[in-house]
């Protein structure tokens, strides 16, 4: 009986063993890589002083509570930005209830024609209730534009003063702290953004 007693114990001892040995094994698991670029220590914290679409003044503590997806475009766009939002829209519609812990800031590189009122007729047009437009002086624009290595030009007006910006096309993903975390380009996939952008949502909560 007592070498009966001494096994159980013994047995006890390396279950618990095998488990502790689990957790660590499962602590020192590498984390699972980002489908988007990681740019975490590599981009600034989510800061300026802009006007938003209904001409409040607002600064990156204005987004503080939700992951913010950042755009840099422009209301006259003909393709890149309406196809940019409209993919911003299905990313948000797979991560469902968590869009409500997510925002979407459309910063107009061409602040000539973009005023408040037509940036909030066209952002508001793609979604009401997660997308704001931002404008503010040619030097704040640019300003933040360098801040965060985004390139745009005006290009030469046409004969009825009408022109186009090119412009970098990317969406930076900042967490609820405004730290950048993530950059999307076209190159990935709305499922891709939709999968880290709740990653980042989930980091945000726990």
């Amino acid at each position: 009986m007592p070498y009966l007693s001494q096994l159980r114990r013994e047995g006890r001892l390396v279950a618990a063993t095998l488990a502790l040995c689990a957790v660590l094994t499962a602590c020192s698991r590498p984390a699972e890589p980002w489908r988007l670029t990681d740019v975490s220590g590599h981009l600034p914290d989510l800061s300026f002083s802009l006007v938003d679409d209904d001409g409040r003044a607002v600064n990156g503590e204005s987004f503080a509570g939700r992951a913010t997806l950042v755009y840099f475009g422009y209301t006259h766009c003909p393709d890149v930005c309406p196809e940019t939002m409209a993919r911003l829209m299905q990313v948000l519609q797979l991560i469902g209830a968590d869009a409500n812990r997510a925002q979407i800031v459309f910063i107009t590189v061409d602040p000539a024609r973009d005023m408040p009122a037509a940036l909030h007729a066209y952002v508001r047009a793609f979604d009401s209730q997660h997308a704001v437009g931002l404008t503010g002086s040619d030097r704040a624009i640019e300003s933040l534009a360098k801040r965060y290595r985004v390139a745009y030009q005006v290009e030469k007006r046409g004969a009825g003063g009408t022109y186009e910006v090119t412009h970098s096309s990317a969406v930076y993903i900042f967490d609820a702290q405004g730290h950048a975390r993530l950059l999307a380009t076209d190159n990935d996939s709305v499922d891709a953004i939709a999968h880290d952008l709740r990653r980042v949502i989930d980091s945000t909560q726990s």
